[in-house]
């Protein structure tokens, strides 16, 4: 099984280092990490590091992940991991994470930041209130008992590819969690470790950050809701 991982980075140079560095180099093909406009070193360590350096020049989550996957196309894997550059995800978690996608339980799998396994702190209240509202709206709306909007998750190639990916800021994760439900895709949730990230988040440690990210995913999952 070829799998590559896409890692979005925006101001981490203190980070990604390790990320990389955390990463099983025997269960993966490729480590790309996307520079999403940084202002810092980022791409220069990452790349020091041995990750694949992408440059996106327009700032937001999803841009990062879209520019990711369009380098890939070009020889798709098997597998997408996308782990976040904050090095709050635990990357040796990555054989629980795939095992559903490689025993062919599931085609996508998100890492569940469960309390157990959850560093105190790792989490603000106004991520773990939007991860609540989020998954039960999905399940109100499509039916699917998700339980965490996680950014460690891997899907299979061919799976992203149908959910036909738009989003390009704070909306990504809960966007293919939506067109996964609505096209009844196979899923499974595997408990990961979550630990404080280095640095200062730009979305949960900010007011604005915080404000736009809860707009864009309920708007999100209300346009998806209505479009069935």
């Amino acid at each position: 099984m070829i799998v590559d991982v896409v890692i979005p980075a925006y101001n981490e140079s203190s980070a990604v280092a390790s990320v990389i560095g955390a990463i099983d180099k025997t269960l993966v093909r490729r480590i790309v990490l996307v520079d999403n406009h940084s202002d810092d070193d980022t791409g220069a360590v990452a790349l020091a590091a041995g990750a694949v350096v992408l440059r996106e020049e327009r700032r937001g989550y999803g841009s990062a992940c879209l520019c990711g996957l369009a380098y890939l196309a070009a020889d798709p894997p098997d597998v997408v991991v996308f782990l976040d550059a904050d090095f709050s995800d635990y990357p040796d978690d990555l054989p629980q994470l795939l095992e559903p996608i490689r025993s062919g339980a599931a085609r996508m799998v998100i890492g569940a930041r469960v309390k157990g396994l959850r560093e105190s702190g790792s989490m603000m209240p106004q991520q773990l209130f939007g991860n609540w509202l989020a998954t039960r709206l999905i399940r109100l709306f499509f039916g699917s008992r998700f339980t965490d909007l996680g950014p460690f998750r891997a899907i299979t190639w061919e799976a992203l590819q149908a959910l036909q990916m738009r989003d390009r800021d704070y909306g990504w994760t809960v966007e293919m969690q939506i067109k996964a439900a609505k096209q009844r895709l196979p899923f499974a949730e595997v408990p990961v470790r979550y630990r404080r990230r280095i640095g200062v988040s730009k979305v949960s440690g900010t007011l604005r950050g915080t404000v736009m990210a809860g707009y864009k995913i309920l708007f999100t999952l209300f346009r998806h809701g209505w479009i069935r």
